[in-house]
C-alpha cells in the first residue's frame, strides 16, 4: 500500500514538473500569464495536498484531502485543455501533461469512490 502511494506521490511531482515546463513555453501575453498563474498553481497544488493525504487524521479528513486533490487535478486538466483549444502551444508542448493529467484524475477519482464506499 505505502508503494502504491509512493508511486502515484512521484508521479504527481513528475505532473508538477511537466506542467512548469508548460508554463515557460507559455507567451508573455496578458491570457498567456493569466493561464500560466492558474495552471502552475492548480497542478503543483494537486501534489502538495496528495502528500498531505497520508497525513489525514480520519477517514473522513482524508476523503477531504483527495476529493482536493481530484479538484486542483481537474482544474489543471482544463487550463491544459484551454491551452490547446485555443492554440497558446503547439500539440507537442501540452500533450503527454493533459494525457497524465487524464489519467490522474481517473486514478484518484476512483479513490474517492473506495474511499467513500468503505466509510
Amino acid at each position: 500500500m505505502r508503494e502504491d502511494f509512493e508511486k502515484l506521490a512521484e508521479r504527481m511531482l513528475d505532473f508538477g514538473v511537466a506542467v512548469i515546463g508548460v508554463v515557460e513555453a507559455l507567451p508573455r501575453t496578458m491570457t498567456g500569464r493569466h493561464v500560466a498563474g492558474q495552471l502552475l498553481r492548480s497542478a503543483t497544488s494537486a501534489g502538495s495536498n496528495y502528500e498531505e493525504t497520508c497525513a489525514a487524521e480520519s477517514r473522513a479528513d482524508f476523503i477531504h484531502k483527495i476529493q482536493i486533490v481530484l479538484r486542483e487535478l481537474r482544474e489543471s486538466r482544463f487550463w491544459l485543455r484551454l491551452i490547446a483549444r485555443a492554440r497558446l502551444l503547439p500539440e507537442s508542448k501540452w500533450r503527454a501533461p493533459l494525457q497524465e493529467a487524464d489519467e490522474l484524475c481517473r486514478i484518484i477519482g476512483k479513490s474517492v469512490t473506495t474511499a467513500k464506499s468503505r466509510g
